[in-house]
């Protein structure tokens, strides 16, 4: 079947009979996709998905989904964890997300600019002056907050300086004086939520969001500071890449508009692998910034990859330290060619990163992801997986 995700293998003469049933109209539903016949050939259907999706496998203490078997000495540590400095460290995050929306909600007041009359929504992301500058300034801080809270009391950051071809191309026939020019977006590795908080305490950049995330208590008028609608009811709507490549082209030409901040893969890896990247950052044809993310661990995995975000917030909680490494890259600066072709442009800069970051690189995307995490879950329904629209 063409459904059928490889892989995942049954034994030969039963999913021919499934297909002969369900083409004779029978409503019989015999698909074990998923489920194996014995407890004796479910661990290598495992084995071959951990081959197949590598890109998506937890391989810390907590096992796969994080419900794996814990030794006694884990066990204690996150009972010491949970009645001791967890609690402190809820209340102090509460706290500071209360505190910026309160900035935000001063800095914001009698103050409504850009607003658009179809949309009913208004544009903070581009607020001047005084307002712009402490909602800026105190959400960096903030955000650095959060993360010493979370265990990340020093995050490891270098510069790459590399001999790019396009960037010395770019530089010909310009005086000295003259400034280069401003990359239109951030393009990012993503691995875990975590990713958000290091680049709002680091540049503080514009996201892409849904509109009903505005409506949400508190982070709502936070949201506005950061986010732009990835959703419109205007009739010269053009879709999410419009948008993107109209904001990207805005941050590039204005210095004063907040630099797009764009996760090109789509989905979040185990932090070993980078896969395939989409257009949407490279359509405008402009400079761009990558930046690459590592997550060190010993116990805990700090991917949000097949680990419900409960349970990896609680465990993250209980880790007293975490680490981070950020690993800068220079602008890159597309070549003609690369201008009139985004997928080369994407392609060569995922190239970049994967060779400067020490990153495998992997061919499958957010439907592999789907079928992966469907297949742990013990699902059977994986056509409908499959032909889910990718976000």
């Amino acid at each position: 079947m063409e459904t059928e995700p490889m892989g995942i293998k049954a034994e030969p003469p039963k999913p021919r009979a499934a297909e002969t049933a369900r083409e004779d109209g029978s409503n019989k539903d015999d698909r074990p996709l998923l489920k194996s016949d014995s407890s004796r050939s479910s661990p290598v259907n495992i084995e071959e998905l951990e081959k197949k999706y590598a890109a998506f496998v937890r391989n810390d203490v907590y096992g796969p989904m994080g419900r794996g078997e814990l030794p006694l000495r884990e066990k204690v540590l996150l009972a010491v964890a949970l009645v001791t400095f967890v609690p402190i460290r809820v209340v102090l995050a509460m706290f500071a997300l209360v505190l910026y929306y309160v900035i935000c909600r001063v800095c914001t007041l009698f103050s409504a600019p850009n607003r658009d009359e179809e949309e009913g929504q208004e544009d903070f992301a581009h607020m001047g002056g005084w307002r712009r500058a402490v909602i800026v300034t105190c959400g960096k801080l903030l955000s650095r907050f959060m993360l010493f809270l979370l265990g990340f009391y020093w995050i490891s950051e270098s510069c790459r300086d590399l001999e790019l071809p396009q960037n010395n191309n770019s530089t010909q026939g310009k005086g000295q004086s003259e400034e280069p020019e401003r990359p239109g977006a951030i393009v990012s590795n993503h691995v875990s939520y975590l990713d958000i908080l290091y680049h709002m305490s680091s540049s503080f950049p514009s996201f892409v969001a849904k509109r009903s995330v505005a409506k949400l208590p508190l982070v709502g008028l936070i949201r506005q500071q950061l986010f732009f609608n990835r959703e419109s009811k205007s009739s010269d709507f053009k879709g999410v890449s419009g948008i993107v490549t109209a904001r990207v082209k805005e941050a590039h030409e204005c210095r004063s508009s907040p630099m797009m901040m764009l996760f090109p893969e789509g989905t979040t890896t185990n932090g070993d692998y980078i896969l395939p990247f989409k257009t949407g950052a490279f359509l405008a044809g402009v400079p761009v910034l990558p930046v690459i993310l590592r997550y060190p661990y010993q116990r805990l995995s700090l991917a949000w990859d097949s680990i419900s975000g409960v349970r990896h917030v609680i465990f993250l909680l209980c880790q007293f330290t975490n680490h981070m490494e950020v690993i800068r890259l220079p602008v890159y600066y597309p070549s003609q060619e690369e201008k009139d072709d985004p997928k080369l442009y994407a392609n060569n800069v995922r190239q970049l990163m994967a060779r400067e970051g020490n990153l495998f690189t992997s061919d499958i995307g957010l439907t592999e992801k789907r079928i992966y995490l469907a297949a742990l879950n013990g699902n059977n329904s994986l056509p409908t997986v499959l032909h889910q629209k990718d976000d």
